[in-house]
């Protein structure tokens, strides 16, 4: 990285003494919202394609198969341990495609601004959002900015859609599971949720829980690159693990059959869970996903997964059965039970 763009990343090019927080004006249309757009946000994701500063990006997709995503952030706090909204926006839209197998390619983003936002926190997140960019290998080619008035907007809202490319001939989806499939999950659960409120409610833990927000495309591209068949994924975010295992279920019309021993759940995170009620089979996750795949092939994803997933440790946790669309789970002392999907949500404004 040059001394120019150093430089760039450590204070805020908008003039802070002037405008120390966000105005509506921001979002008016005029020269303070050309200010904002002109000096913060395009130079940030300075790519080409943004460069045409045109009403649309226009993109070359050497492809008949893209993968096509959206989704919206509203995290409270905007910022917490292992994260931040940029990083739930980049990375959230990113493994969407990457659980279609997509290459992830470009996204859009579009900040909701609420007036008396400080400048210096939106500077912030638009580099974080610059390094998460980097760090999962897209650009941001395309946006939109608008201010709400003080009281509207808790701080900031993001929505980002993504296009990745198929690169493969698998159909990556429930309907593909098949019965004997091995279920693999990518790592520990429920960090997210626990971080979030750990940062929302001022607990002080014994030993500090960060967010698994990370990227997921890389460890994807990894399997597909290894020969493996890969029936479906899907990135457990809110809801959790439970509620992936459930919806895979009955879209696909399969029986799951999990083990809760072979299911990793941090000591702090059980900690939590145990003294607030919580159950850390429906907590979000931001870095972890299930993957379907014929049994003979499943050790080796495993090892490929861990080889890819930033100190994740993978295990084979059940497998598609017979029957009827269900979810069973074996406990620890040889009970079966059916896995049910929530009634309501144990922690709200967590992505």
């Amino acid at each position: 990285m040059s001394a120019v763009d150093v430089a760039s990343m450590l204070s805020c090019p908008v003039p802070i003494e002037q405008y120390p927080t966000v105005l509506l004006a921001h979002g008016g249309g005029g020269r303070l919202m050309h200010q904002l757009i002109e000096r913060m946000i395009v130079p940030a994701f300075a790519n080409p394609a943004l460069a045409v500063r045109h009403d649309a990006a226009l993109l070359p997709v050497p492809t008949s198969h893209v993968a096509f995503t959206t989704d919206s952030y509203v995290v409270r706090p905007i910022e917490f341990p292992g994260g931040d909204i940029a990083s739930l926006a980049v990375f959230g839209t990113v493994n969407d495609l990457a659980m279609c197998g997509a290459r992830p390619l470009y996204l859009s983003v579009g900040f909701i601004l609420e007036e008396g936002l400080p400048m210096e926190t939106l500077w912030r997140i638009v580099q974080s959002m610059r390094r998460c960019a980097d760090e999962a290998g897209v650009w941001l080619v395309t946006g939109d900015t608008k201010v709400v008035d003080h009281g509207s907007g808790d701080g900031i809202f993001i929505n980002t859609a993504g296009i990745g490319l198929i690169e493969h001939d698998l159909t990556i989806e429930p309907r593909s599971v098949r019965v004997g499939d091995a279920v693999i999950l990518s790592g520990d659960i429920g960090r997210h949720g626990v971080a979030i409120l750990a940062a929302r409610e001022g607990l002080e833990l014994e030993t500090a829980v960060e967010s698994d927000c990370a990227p997921l495309a890389t460890t994807v591209l990894a399997l597909l690159d290894a020969g493996i068949e890969v029936h479906c994924l899907r990135d457990l975010t809110r809801g959790g693990l439970g509620s992936a295992l459930i919806e895979i279920s009955e879209a696909g019309g399969v029986r799951i059959a999990v083990d809760d021993v072979a299911i990793a759940v941090n000591e702090s995170v059980q900690g939590v869970c145990e003294i607030l009620g919580f159950d850390p089979l429906y907590l979000a996750n931001e870095g972890r996903f299930v993957a379907f795949v014929p049994a003979e092939q499943a050790e080796l994803a495993c090892a490929i997964i861990d080889a890819h997933g930033a100190g994740t440790r993978s295990a084979i946790i059940g497998r598609v059965d017979r029957g009827e669309p269900l979810v069973t789970m074996l406990s620890s002392i040889g009970a079966t039970r059916i896995v049910e999907m929530m009634s309501g949500e144990q922690l709200p404004r967590i992505c």
